[in-house]
């Protein structure tokens, strides 16, 4: 039977798929996974064709006709289609907004894709030659003619852009006078480059267990402290993936963060890789996306968006630092990368590796309950040692005092035995509060309920919630007095210290202030590996994933926000926070440090982790957890309004709370609706009605029932609303 319909999924923010005439002449043509552009409202969208199928449901002539067919073959396989279906499913978000997601920017605006142009570069004899001495006069030229020298391989246009943007006309010098050449297609991965390092114990255990289960559907959990050499195991079975003709997929937070992880695998693999994320150009996403695509990319490397790339081959998926919450998107499709590359694997049939040296309560247990195959690394690589974590009593420090003597006296003896000091300071800005003393006025946000942050060097109030800046105010608003002053530790106030205290020592902070941009931030941190600064101050920008080999002391001066939070994940991502930043102490052969600042040296949350380690915390963690039945022990949905007037939002939630009355099952439990600790966020104020359920069947039963009724509410017009499943995000 002739195919005259297609269905589309529309790329706009809804839910539903829409049927299309297709034009006389153009059946034998269209696919399923192709793009067209369609008629849509006022005006005109592009769209994916999902299914063909010989008639409507809707009347023949009510149907609009396809307009523009803008693929000569299909973008999208249908395994991809079929996954991209289910994941809007599971998330409960409109299916052609979804896909938009999943496809590079240009594609979903319609436009072409990009003929083949050079990917690759690589040494000609001469270059290979040639002294850089030489090139002295041209320093870019220099630079990346060392580089090239240094590797095995041709490496990717995407990979030096990474390292020396803007490259500008200098590698296009380099291929004039003869060094390098273009290449147009990304070479096969080459062989065995030098002597591996020694495997030992453990991870030769990991590796054996990870290939016996790669020929089908396959988790593991990579629990490895920091140091353990998890990166090498990721190495080794990719290795062997390339082998056997398939590609790896390896999910990491935030790229900008791991640099040295793209470059060991840049070193081991060549250009045979490709780097997708949020800071590179269109264009380079793009080519990208493209190279994994068709097969040419035998490793993408990427942020959680990553995880929609089409990989015709795939045969294994690595998420590093699996427990980071980067993982989990916070607006549009609020899905888990993390999760959705564990149901990518079972749907692919290949194995799967979460790696973490602080594994996520629900993948932990998962472990336990047999779900996925738990794999340990309990000691460093080489001869470096777990460092030793002491806790100093801070209940005496005065308000404007941000060490104790015993901490200063510890930096003191590292600084004089020529190594390096790293101090995490979780709040960017001078301090958190600008605050009249006579009268006890604090600056606001307008905007916001929360306070000001100070940034003193630019003079300026700063809401880091909205965005929202002032100039500083010299006289306070309330009084008219002149005795304003700031309270609180912010990284510029950590530094601005510590220059006063240790005036001959060079000092670098990195906060997003600092390093703004990922070039900044990669050329600070050469310079810390070559041993420019002594003092590190900074956020959680130097928290993750960096290897330090001289920093022998790490300094947390306060971790007490984290201890009495009304969020029950707080407690999990403090220890969180404090073993991934004590892993940057004592990488190599020098013995490490980390001391921690608090007002409350008896929590015994502290005593449990410091005595007996991140497991041990993780087990009492999950006792306290399944007693008060809280994920992962239940899943949970959280729908969240939002406008400017006050009212609405609740009034929305609870219309939306009556709606459930006749599809509730009896294991449900609903919470609220209830305003945030932060009711007003960006001038919109906000509320929010949170379902809880042991079964995860059952809340999705509902939600299947439930929503469609909360679309038709009158106030479902009126506000923002939005709906999060398996939310990390309560407030």
């Amino acid at each position: 039977m002739t195919q005259s319909v297609a269905t589309v999924a529309v790329f706009a923010p809804v839910k539903r798929l829409f049927d299309y005439r297709i034009p006389d002449g153009h059946t034998a043509r269209l696919s399923p996974g192709m793009r067209v552009r369609v008629p849509f409202g006022r005006g005109r969208r592009v769209g994916l064709i999902v299914e063909l199928s010989a008639e409507s449901k809707l009347d023949p002539d009510r149907l609009k006709p396809i307009e523009k067919v803008l693929d000569n073959r299909p973008l999208i396989d249908g395994e991809m289609l079929d996954f991209y279906i289910w994941v809007s499913t599971y998330y409960h978000c409109p299916v052609g907004e979804l896909m938009a997601t999943a496809l590079p920017v240009r594609l979903r605006q319609g436009k072409m894709l990009a003929t083949d142009k050079a990917v690759a570069v690589r040494l000609t004899d001469v270059g290979r030659r040639m002294p850089p001495e030489g090139l002295k006069r041209a320093r870019k030229q220099c630079e990346i003619l060392m580089y090239l020298q240094a590797g095995a391989a041709p490496l990717s246009l995407e990979l030096l852009r990474e390292r020396f943007a803007p490259l500008g006309g200098s590698l296009r010098a380099l291929v004039d006078k003869g060094f390098a050449e273009w290449l147009t297609r990304l070479p096969e991965p080459p062989g065995q480059l030098g002597e591996l390092p020694a495997l030992y114990d453990e991870q030769l255990a990991a590796v054996d267990a990870i290939l016996d289960g790669m020929e089908a559907y396959a988790p593991f959990l990579l629990d490895g402290i920091t140091g353990s050499g998890k990166t090498e195991v990721y190495l080794r079975v990719i290795a062997r993936t390339l082998e056997q003709g398939r590609q790896a997929m390896v999910l990491v937070p935030e790229i900008g963060l791991t640099p040295q992880l793209v470059e060991r695998f840049e070193r081991r693999f060549g250009a045979c890789l490709a780097v997708s994320h949020s800071a590179m150009s269109h264009g380079d996403r793009e080519s990208a996306w493209r190279q994994a695509a068709e097969g040419r990319a035998k490793i993408l490397i990427g942020t959680r968006s990553a995880v929609f790339t089409p990989m015709p081959d795939l045969g294994l998926i690595i998420v590093d630092e699996e427990h980071d919450a980067s993982y989990k998107q916070q607006d549009g499709c609020r899905y888990s990368a993390r999760d959705l590359a564990i149901v990518r694997a079972r749907r692919w049939d290949c194995a799967v590796v979460l790696g973490s040296a602080t594994p996520s309560f629900e993948s932990l247990h998962n472990a336990r309950e047999g779900r996925y195959r738990h794999l340990r690394l309990t000691r460093r690589a080489g001869d470096a040692k777990p460092p030793r974590i002491r806790l100093l009593d801070a209940r005496g420090l005065k308000s404007d005092q941000a060490f104790t003597g015993a901490f200063l006296e510890a930096m003191r003896e590292v600084l004089d035995a020529g190594d390096q000091v790293l101090l995490f300071a979780n709040r960017r800005g001078y301090a958190p509060i600008w605050t009249c003393f006579d009268c006890n006025w604090i600056a606001n946000c307008r905007r916001c309920d929360a306070r000001m942050t100070v940034h003193l060097k630019q003079n300026l109030l700063w809401c880091h919630h909205c965005g929202m800046q002032q100039a500083l105010p010299r006289r306070c608003p309330a009084c008219g007095g002149d005795n304003l002053n700031p309270l609180g530790q912010g990284t510029q106030r950590s530094e601005e210290i510590l220059r006063r205290l240790f005036p001959e020592v060079a000092i670098a902070r990195i906060d997003r202030d600092s390093v703004r941009g990922k070039q900044k931030l990669e050329k600070t941190l050469a310079e810390i590996q070559q041993g420019k600064y002594s003092l590190l101050v900074g956020t959680q920008l130097l928290s993750k994933g960096h290897h330090f080999p001289n920093v022998t002391l790490v300094g947390i001066p306060d971790i007490d926000q984290g201890l009495f939070s009304i969020d029950f994940r707080a407690t999990e991502r403090l220890a969180q926070l404090i073993v991934q930043v004590s892993g940057r102490s004592g990488r190599e052969e020098k013995k490490g440090e980390v001391l921690i600042q608090t007002r409350y040296p008896e929590h015994p949350m502290l005593h449990l982790l410091l005595e007996k380690g991140y497991a041990a915390f993780a087990e009492e963690a999950l006792r306290e957890r399944r007693e008060a039945g809280f994920p992962p022990f239940s899943y949970q949905v959280l729908l969240r309004a939002s406008a400017i007037s006050q009212g609405l939002p609740m009034t929305f939630l609870q219309e939306a709370r009556d709606c459930l009355q006749d599809t509730r099952e009896s294991s449900m439990e609903v919470w609220g609706p209830v305003v945030p600790p932060m009711e007003k966020r960006a001038g919109r104020f906000r509320a929010q009605l949170l379902l809880q359920s042991g079964s995860r069947g059952c809340l999705h039963r509902l939600l299947a029932a439930w929503l469609p009724k909360v679309e038709k509410l009158k106030l479902a017009r009126k506000v923002r609303w939005s709906l999060d499943v398996d939310p990390l995000d309560l407030y």
